[in-house]
């Protein structure tokens, strides 16, 4: 870039600004010279003694500019500069100051001393040589002492409090005072622990005319009040801040500008004993106030005198009550004014003021006051209304009294002299000026300024002649226009000239000697010139006293009643007659935030009547800003929305009637009005005692020094704690939860946190509000006004501490009267609660209420038991009550409601605790529990009599557990458990307690979960099971669904939705224990609906609640009632109450069992292993499957082929049964891909062999396959060690493959299938003969092993291609994994097992033979394994892993070998096996029932990620008949895994094996499965890519409809096809659920309307019952006898609409054979959609062409509502040819078209008219 030129212009401004910068750079220094020339009055000699200080202790020398050397040599004082400009470097030397005169002199109050000024420079000039200091012991707690002119009266303020002190000095002082002689200090100490609370030796007294200055040394730098100003933060800045104190008209802003008041109270807190003092400088001059970090704080006032006041405390809140007594008690104010008010500047009109109250009265919004501003005035004259906008004014009042509202409006203190609009004279004006009212200018003359209303005088208040004429016109304006409350502005006194229109003199008045840091460093700026003249003295002085003496002068205007009095302006003592708002603030999310350290600053200031105008004053406020404002504003003691003119309106219901903002307000003012019994009670121990209301955080909690700086929450009294949301875009805060019990107002839920910051999730609508444990609150039901919601039933909250004890008050009266004699008529309860008793004493009663109020409601949070009975008792008599109790065991509440207690009159209530049958937890859940055992546990014993399984054995006491060390961090917790031996141990031969635990809670994403609990002392065995857990968690505090509570004591964990606040996890109950071998823990369920837990026989897909007990262990079990059986699935899914849905995992893999009762609870009960639970959140059931496949791993998805029908049996005698039944199914034409040979295909049920009988199996193995169909074979992983060369033994011995005893080399021999060699065996003989003489030794493959992986691929290899005899080579296209639970014939080993402690351990979970123990058709539980890293572990703990240890190798050989998808079906699963294989329920028997509970095990492995599930059709034990069979063929047609199975011995029940019609129905309902298998392999997609359901209960799609949360008798396939099934015998026709759809027959297309209902439907023998539903397109194809000739086939559609001619779909192809041809991409996705007259087709994913060239040629059309004659198909947008033929039949609705020639893998759009 090239150089800059400048323009001639531009040349001349540089220039003059360079001159301007040298003229101001002479001018500065001449002025420097100037004043120090001007002040150096002092010796000229003086040489400063400059004291060995610290930088923080430093005293300022030149406050009043920047300091130079020069100017600090003339001041004789001590100059160093340091790097922080902020310190000082010009210091007071030790030379300044005073000495006193002689000894201190006694006085009846004190003391006495005069005090000469030290020879020094003077800082100002004037300064008084000899003062006078006073001291007085004025009480035990407070000190004063006054510093005066004894030459000269100087000014001192007149104030109504603090006056003379005439009595006599107190004894038994808590401080201690000294002085220091020379140079001159004052020290006061407490008595009590010698901590020196004010030393002013750090500084010099400087007492100058015009300049004062005092400075005091602090014991700590927790400082807090003065003002008023906008402190940024409650406790002050010490480091060097300096705040000006003089009453101004200017608005709240960040800068440390003085505001409206002058406060000059401080409070510093000492330390964490609470221990605390105030300090009151009684000075009404201009003045400033200093801190710094020494701490150190300085007050510099340029007039008056140095008056102190000390005040002691052992508690903060002592100090203000202190305080408050001695300037004046706030004032009690009207019930009314607690109500929620209304206001804005330039509403435009009464109309409009109207429409306002209008609105927000049709939304129900709780308010009490309407506000009118200073436009209702004419020309802004105070009493004067507009006769034109304002004209009905007069009649306001009334109209608001109508709607129980009352009316305050505005008066400014400027009078106008200029006269009316009409031309008439301005009454008030001229009463005034008759009156001579005004404050006079210097001349003598009234002093003219302008306000508002254009040229004005000022009336001096501090006349009573001014004070007269005042409450006459606002009597007479109140005859005119009447209103209930006076809201006063622009009382500091503000002018909009500067000092008067003449302007002010040229004195030391107007400017004097040194200004204070005010705003515009000018006294009169915006105000009156300080030589204006006043009754109490000069402005100079009186100025910052203008708010407060026109507060003392209207005082009166309400005769009777209490006043309503609003201030802007305030001084010390203000509050015993006004209130006031922190003025004229911005819609700023900083101004939100400051108004609670400013609301708390004057609580101090004893003005608890205080608030912030809520949602801004300035500027438009947002949505989000008000509605944030709106939340916490109720809770400003003074409730007040009001704004400016020219912004948009802000009153809630300007926000839409249903808004959030408007829902919000009304639920938080709701609040406030329930509680305002409580915020009344509040304040009248304000007025009373000088209480806070709204009250700091430290005030309860000093001893806690986090709360030291806690300024963006705040409490009411003592026990509500408010933290609400201050920050934009935010719904979690960090909030500091106090050091006591609290609870959640909303939900009554006690926190299990205290003493720390916490996440608070607040969304939009809420804010956190909690009720501390320890008191009682009164309440009253709320109404949207307090006329009406003072005679509203009234109740008490009580919340219990941890002694389960709580206090509290009520005061009562008639709301607004104020005797003149003083003698209230009101009533007074204490309420005290101990010993589950509620005491309720009337203090005094001499007030009776006319609305016969009584207390009808008592909550009581914090009951660890339920409440059973409540006495009420009047004088020790009880009383005939007829009330109620409801107890939420969850949140730990319990209401008493219907109560008739009268209000005035004492009551006692007592109540007795205990535990309804459903709240009963089994102490003692193995057998043989009776009363002696049961207590020796510590439980309680009561019989039941009732039938069900209430145990009689349970706890009474909490669990013994407790968290310590609790820490948070954004993604979760660890905290510690600690046991403490309150009880009995909960079994007898268990191991102790485990005294230490850990706990670790990790919010891994926003819908999931886990929380762990385990022994980190040392290690225990966890569950080698992979999950896919992120990283690191990703969940944001913002987002997430949950809330994780951690309860204390006694421990529990709690989940609750944050969205509705359900809990869905709560184990704060008395089970939970954690010993070595047994782990129990229970939870409360957020509702009667779960589902899941397996692998066991359900009679029912819901859990059934009434104290059921169900045993999981993998086990060799056929399916039967409460019999463990072969899988282990600790998953369950929960519905609540509102439908949305949530799931839990525990992965543990020991023996475990799980209770239901109906509570509703659950309890687990685990013999290992660690606590590890998975929570995830829905909404919906069908989202729960999702989330908790994504944690454990996506189904897999099976070949197409797999999806066939299949067909095997046990008992096939040789390979040409199984030959002859290929060719028997292929002459009747029945679909059929799958042919499966049992055990029986092996030489003597020997793995990796083949039977002489079954040579040809491996010839039929391959022909069939040339003929389109698969194989597959059984495998055991028992392997016979009494073979000679064999060698899956002998390779296994080799490679160690197998389970040993532990410490040994021994193989745990078992025995299972395999025979010995060389025997013939006689099945004649029973069972366990058999076993004994011919079954063999197994021993059993440690799949967890890394060689057994090895070893287990080459025995299987070799089975597929035999390297001995290619001829035996058996071609298998899936593996079917059995007896892997695992089993065995004989129980744990052959000869037994050797660690009793490990099979029978202290506790055996509820399993089927449970007195056999844990060995019981399985190995012993000691046997010894390895996890791939080497890991040792015992069976004990991985016996539930077998099965899914094998499956994962097995599917891994597999494709290795086949190099094909290929199909692992696994008898015993546990979570993420399905990511393998698929799962058949086991051996069945064939009985009607089966056929019912297959549905339900299909759904339950649904919910489990197994999609590919079925169980045998018509069953495995027993010989079927005709009917069962026929109606289990077309039920297992829709089964996912659809297998014809039954067991040796049985007849054989495959299709051809019955009738020619037998065959015909098996035929039809098989060529209907294989005309949807497009449609279901897209539904087995959609479970691998997406976690959804195939097999999917109606409840997953129509959650909304809570029938379906109980259908187990129908199912469905995916969200579209509905399966109706015969399941009774004999049953011809079926009872179906139709839940609200629009549904179809799928055979003959008839239109089923529906509105949830059961319909009645035929069912023949040869049908059943398909309904496709509308709004869902399922894609066919023309069936075939495998699928690898139905794949080539024609492709269609069926478009089912709904009553929105809508309808949609999917259609997943590719090979069907390929591995990870998902994974890979090699696909096609192509969605279907219909919209009226268009069906749209679109290739989303396009990684696959099929060879056959697929096209869709037929399209149905169901449900179409409009006559079709033609159809365009459009490809690309453009119409092609297309030779199709159309048929609409309008009876039916349904359109037909055929003969088109759409290509799979291309985008059309058929459009019809």
């Amino acid at each position: 870039m090239g150089k800059a030129k400048f323009s001639k212009l531009e040349i001349i401004f540089i220039v003059l600004f360079c001159l301007a910068v040298v003229v101001a750079c002479v001018l500065i220094g001449v002025l420097t010279t100037k004043e120090e020339t001007a002040v150096n009055t002092g010796d000229t000699d003086f040489s400063p003694t400059c004291p060995s200080v610290t930088a923080a202790e430093r005293i300022d020398c030149i406050p009043d500019q920047f300091a130079t050397k020069n100017l600090c040599n003339l001041r004789g004082c001590c100059w160093s500069p340091q790097d922080d400009t902020s310190v000082p470097w010009c210091y007071f030397s030790s030379n300044h100051g005073y000495k006193t005169e002689g000894q201190l002199q006694s006085t009846p109050q004190g003391f006495q001393v005069l005090l000469n000024r030290l020879s020094a420079p003077s800082l100002f000039g004037n300064d008084i040589d000899t003062v006078l200091l006073t001291g007085e012991y004025q009480t035990q707690n407070r000190f004063h002492f006054k510093i005066t002119d004894p030459k000269n009266n100087r000014f001192e303020v007149p104030h109504e409090h603090v006056v003379p002190f005439t009595g006599s000095a107190a004894s038994d002082l808590k401080y201690r005072v000294d002085v220091e002689d020379n140079p001159f200090s004052i020290r006061v100490t407490r008595v009590s622990n010698g901590k020196v609370l004010f030393n002013t030796s750090i500084g010099p007294l400087v007492y100058a005319d015009q300049f004062l200055q005092l400075s005091t040394k602090l014991p700590s730098g927790n400082i807090y009040g003065v003002g008023e100003h906008v402190h940024k933060q409650f406790q002050h800045d010490v480091n060097w801040k300096t705040w000006p104190m003089f009453s101004r008209d200017s608005a709240p802003s960040g800068n440390m500008d003085n505001l409206y008041g002058v406060q000059t109270f401080f409070l510093c807190l000492e330390d964490t004993s609470g221990a605390s003092f105030g300090v009151f400088l009684m000075n009404s001059n201009a003045m400033e106030f200093a801190l710094q970090p020494a701490p150190a704080v300085t007050y510099r006032t340029i007039g008056g005198i140095l008056d102190f006041y000390v005040f002691l405390g052992d508690t903060p809140e002592q100090v203000v009550q202190e305080y408050v007594k001695l300037v004046g008690l706030p004032a009690l104010p009207s019930y009314w004014a607690l109500g929620f008010q209304l206001s804005r500047y330039d509403y435009g009109s009464l109309d409009e003021v109207k429409a306002v109250v209008e609105r927000n009265v049709a939304v129900d919004l709780p308010f009490d006051v309407q506000y009118t501003d200073i436009d209702y005035m004419e020309a802004r004259k105070d009493f004067t209304y507009d006769n034109e906008k304002f004209a009905d004014l007069p009649k306001f009042q009334s109209y608001l009294h109508s709607y129980n509202k009352k009316y305050v409006l505005i008066l400014d203190p400027a009078i106008s002299t200029e006269p009316l609009a009409n031309g008439s004279a301005y009454p008030s004006y001229e009463r005034g000026e008759s009156s001579k009212v005004w404050i006079n200018g210097s001349d003598g003359a009234a002093l003219v300024g302008e306000v508002w209303p254009g040229r004005t005088v000022f009336p001096d208040f501090t006349s009573p002649t001014c004070t007269s004429w005042w409450v006459s016109e606002c009597q007479m304006f109140h005859s005119e226009v009447p209103y209930d409350g006076l809201w006063i502005d622009m009382n500091e006194v503000a002018n909009f000239v500067q000092g008067s229109i003449k302007g002010c003199e040229q004195n030391e008045l107007n400017y004097p000697p040194y200004t204070p840091q005010i705003l515009d460093q000018l006294l009169y700026s915006k105000t009156l010139c300080m030589d204006a003249v006043q009754n109490w003295g000069k402005q100079y002085d009186v100025h910052n006293l203008f708010g407060y003496s026109m507060t003392l002068a209207i005082k009166t205007i309400f005769p009777g009643n209490r006043s309503f009095l609003l201030s802007r302006s305030t001084f010390a003592g203000s509050g015993k007659y006004a209130g006031h708002w922190l003025g004229d603030n911005a819609a700023t999310w900083d101004q939100l935030k400051w108004a609670i350290p400013g609301m708390l600053e004057f609580g101090l200031f004893g003005i608890p009547y205080i608030g912030a105008d809520i949602c801004g004053f300035f500027d438009d406020v947002s949505e989000e800003l008000c509605r944030r404002w709106m939340q916490v504003g109720a809770f400003y003691p003074f409730s007040r929305n009001h704004n400016t003119e020219l912004c948009q309106h802000q009153d809630p219901a300007y926000f839409g009637a249903d808004s959030i903002l408007v829902k919000t307000s009304k639920h938080y003012l709701n609040i406030r009005y329930t509680l305002l019994p409580y915020l009344y009670t509040l304040f009248y121990k304000a007025h009373t005692q000088g209480d806070t209301v709204a009250r700091p955080v430290l005030h309860e909690f000093y001893s806690d020094e986090a709360t030291w700086s806690v300024d963006r929450q705040f409490l009411w009294g003592p026990g509500l704690l408010i933290s609400p949301v201050l920050d934009q875009g935010v719904d979690t805060i960090e909030a500091y939860i106090p050091d006591a019990v609290w609870y959640d107002y909303e939900t009554g839920t006690k926190l299990s946190v205290r003493k720390q910051k916490v996440p608070l999730y607040l969304p939009a609508d809420r804010m956190g509000l909690h009720l501390r444990g320890g008191y009682v609150f009164p309440t009253q039901q709320p109404a949207t006004s307090t006329v009406a919601s003072r005679k509203n039933p009234m109740g008490l909250i009580i919340a219990l501490d941890d002694n389960n004890e709580a206090t509290g008050e009520l005061f009562w009266d008639d709301g607004e009267s104020a005797p003149s004699d003083g003698n209230r008529n009101y009533i007074f309860y204490e309420f005290k609660v101990s010993n589950n008793m509620l005491q309720m004493n009337v203090i005094n009663n001499n007030y009776s209420d006319p609305n016969n109020l009584m207390f009808q409601e008592i909550k009581i949070l914090g009951l660890q038991q339920e409440l059973m009975t409540v006495t009420v008792l009047q004088e020790n008599v009880e009383q005939v009550s007829s009330h109620n109790i409801t107890y939420n065991p969850t949140d730990k509440f319990a209401v008493i409601s219907g109560l008739q207690l009268d209000l005035g009159k004492s009551y006692s209530l007592t109540w007795t605790l205990g535990t309804r049958a459903a709240e009963k937890f089994d102490c003692y859940p193995s057998a043989g529990a009776s009363k002696e055992l049961c207590e020796q546990r510590g439980c309680t014993w009561a019989e039941d009599t009732s039938g069900s399984n209430v145990p009689y054995c349970y706890y009474g006491s909490d669990n013994s557990y407790s968290i310590s060390d609790v820490q948070y961090t954004a993604s979760g917790l660890v905290a510690n458990l600690t046991y403490a031996n309150t009880t009995a141990g909960a079994f007898e031969r268990s191991t102790s307690p485990i005294g230490t635990l850990r706990l670790e809670v990790i919010y891994h994403s926003n819908d999931m979960l886990q929380f762990k609990i385990y022994d980190y002392a040392n290690k225990r065995y966890e569950v080698p099971v992979p999950l896919n857990l992120p990283s690191t968690p990703t969940s944001t505090i913002e987002q997430r669904l949950y809330d994780v509570t951690v309860q204390t004591k006694p421990f529990g964990i709690q989940v609750r939705r944050r969205s509705t606040g359900t809990v869905l996890w709560d184990s704060q109950l008395p089970t939970f224990t954690f010993s070595d071998m047994f782990i129990q823990i229970s939870t409360r369920l957020a509702s009667q609906y779960v589902y899941g837990f397996g692998e066991t026989e359900h009679t029912t897909y819901r859990q059934d609640m009434n104290w059921h007990t169900w045993g999981m262990f993998t086990r060799d079990q056929p399916p039967g009632y409460k019999l463990n059986s072969y899988g282990f699935q600790p998953f369950y899914m929960g519905l609540e109450e509102d439908g949305n849905a949530h799931g839990v995992l525990l992965l543990n893999s020991n023996g475990m069992d799980v209770t239901f009762q109906p509570t509703p609870a659950l309890t687990y009960r685990t013999i290992g292993g660690i606590l590890d639970f998975y929570v995830v959140l829905g909404p919906t059931p069908e989202s729960v499957v999702q989330e908790y496949t994504a944690l454990i791993g996506r189904p897999v998805l099976p070949p197409y082929w797999a999806l066939g029908f299949q067909l095997c049996r046990y008992g096939y005698a040789n390979d040409r049964e199984v030959a002859q039944l290929v060719e028997d199914m292929k002459a009747a034409g029945i679909p059929y891909d799958v042919q499966y040979t049992d055990i029986d295909y092996m030489e003597r049920q020997l793995d990796f062999t083949l039977s002489p009988e079954f040579a040809g199996l491996p010839d039929l193995v391959n022909k069939i396959r040339e003929e389109g169909m698969r194989f597959i074979i059984i495998l055991d992983p028992a392997i016979s060690g009494n073979e000679t060369n064999y060698l899956a033994f002998d390779r296994g011995v080799q490679n160690d493959v197998f389970i040993k005893w532990p410490n040994s080399n021994e193989i745990i021999y078992g025995k299972v299938w395999p025979d010995y060699p060389n025997v013939t065996v006689n099945n004649s003989l029973d069972w366990d003969t058999q076993v004994e003489l011919y079954r063999a030794y197994t021993a059993f493959p440690d799949f967890f092993r890394n060689s057994t992986t090895d070893w287990w691929a080459t025995e299987i290899m070799e089975v597929y291609d035999n390297p001995r005899n290619a001829s035996l080579s058996l071609k298998f296209d899936g593996i079917w994994i059995d007896m892997n639970e695992p089993s065995s014939f004989v129980h744990g080993a052959v000869w037994g097992c050797r660690d009793n402690e490990l099979n029978n351990p202290p506790y055996v979970p509820s399993l089927g033979w449970r007195e056999e123990g844990l060995a019981y058709k399985t190995l012993c539980m000691e046997g010894e394994q390895q996890l791939p890293d080497g890991t040792l572990v015992r069976h004990y703990d991985v016996h539930n892993l077998y099965g899914w240890s094998q499956t994962k190798p097995t599917f891994d050989i597999l494709r290795n070998i086949t190099k094909e998808r290929g199909i692992i079906v696994t008898r015993s699963t546990y979570p993420s096996s399905g990511k393998w294989s698929g799962h058949w329920l086991g051996d069945n028997t064939a009985a009607w029932d089966q056929l019912e509970k297959s549905i339900i095990g299909m759904m339950e492995f649904s919910l489990f990620g197994i999609s590919y599930t079925g169980a045998d059709i018509c069953g495995f034990f027993s010989d079927s008949e005709y009917e069962l069979c026929l109606r289990w063929m077309q039920l297992g047609a829709f089964y996912p895994y659809s297998r014809n199975h039954n067991g040796d011995g049985t007849k054989r029940q495959d299709p051809v094996s019955w009738n020619s019609t037998f065959e015909d129905i098996s035929r039809h309902v098989l060529n209907i499965r294989y005309s949807l298998l497009p449609y279901l392999y897209t539904l087995m997609y959609q479970a691998t890519a997406h976690g959804s359901t195939v097999v999917r209960p109606l409840l997953h799609e129509f959650v909304e409809d809570r029938t379906t949360w109980d259908i187990q008798k129908q199912f469905l396939w995916g969200p579209a096809l509905l399966i109706s099934p015969v399941l009774e015998q004999g049953a011809v026709t079926v009872n179906a659920y139709f839940p609200n759809a629009s549904w179809y027959d799928y055979h003959t297309d008839e239109y089923f309307g529906s509105t949830g209902e059961f319909r009645n439907l035929s069912a023949p023998i040869d049908h059943i019952n398909l309904h496709i539903r509308g709004g869902h397109i399922l894609v066919q194809q023309s069936p075939a006898n495998t699928t690898a000739y139905s794949r080539k086939n024609a492709l269609s559609l069926i478009v089912a609409l709904n009553d929105s001619q809508l309808a949609e779909g999917q259609l997943y192809w590719d090979d069907g054979v390929r591995i990870d041809a998902y994974e890979d991409g090699v696909y096609l996705l192509t969605s279907f959609t219909a919209r009226q007259n268009t069906l749209e087709i679109k290739v989303l994913h396009r990684g696959y062409s099929d060879p056959n060239n697929l096209k869709f040629t037929t399209v149905k059309t169901l449900g179409l509502k409009t006559t079709v004659t033609q159809l365009a198909v459009l490809e690309n947008g453009i119409q092609i040819p297309s030779a199709h033929s159309l048929s609409y039949n309008a009876t039916t609705q349904v359109l037909l078209t055929t003969q088109l020639e759409l290509e799979l893998g291309k985008d059309y759009t058929l459009q019809w008219s």
